[in-house]
């Protein structure tokens, strides 16, 4: 929300949410309940001309500047090799700890998960079901399509249960300058309604 607030570009509000997070860290509760529960976030931001996906983990994060298809994000780490920005301490500090040896091609999602990244698109997890339905769709994603991908049950992409989806947003970002942006969100706690 800073990062819409504060910038014109997808770019600059990249920009915005690594300054706060270097500055300020993240972590908080991710649930209402009692159980304490808190995970590393990823974003996609994006304006009527370039798409960036931003990935961290504590302090560290590295952005991937989306040059065309399709792209998500879903509850792992996805940005492997492709970096176009990082964290200026984001290999040193891998280096350090033993996770990468300095001479292997920098992999982001291997070394800062726990994640067999080949495996990311092929095994049935959330990530690769809704890399599945907007491949289905490529080349053809409409604002329809996008929030029946949103409201799908049965790929776990809308969850349910204990970590239910609270909402989804689908925008609409024509590059002609003199069409209006528009924005979809849900009104319910769950998309499917």
């Amino acid at each position: 929300r800073l990062g819409l607030e504060r910038a014109d570009t997808a770019e600059k509000a990249l920009t915005v949410i690594v300054d706060l997070l270097e500055k300020y860290g993240q972590g908080g509760n991710c649930m209402e309940s009692q159980m304490a529960f808190t995970y590393h976030n990823s974003f996609l931001i994006a304006d009527r001309k370039e798409a960036w996906v931003l990935e961290t983990s504590g302090k560290y994060w590295a952005a991937e500047k989306v040059e065309g298809g399709i792209r998500n994000i879903s509850n792992q780490l996805s940005i492997t090799t492709k970096i176009d920005r990082e964290h200026p301490e984001l290999k040193e500090f891998a280096k350090s700890n033993g996770w990468w040896d300095g001479e292997k091609e920098f992999d982001f999602a291997a070394t800062y998960s726990f994640v067999n990244t080949a495996r990311m698109t092929t095994s049935g997890g959330r990530y690769c079901e809704g890399y599945k339905l907007l491949n289905k769709h490529k080349g053809s994603i409409t604002s329809e399509i996008m929030m029946e991908i949103l409201r799908d049950k049965e790929s776990g992409i809308n969850m349910e249960g204990g970590f239910m989806t609270t909402g989804s947003m689908v925008s609409v970002l024509p590059q002609q300058p003199n069409l209006p942006c528009v924005h979809f969100f849900t009104g319910t706690p769950d998309p499917a309604r």
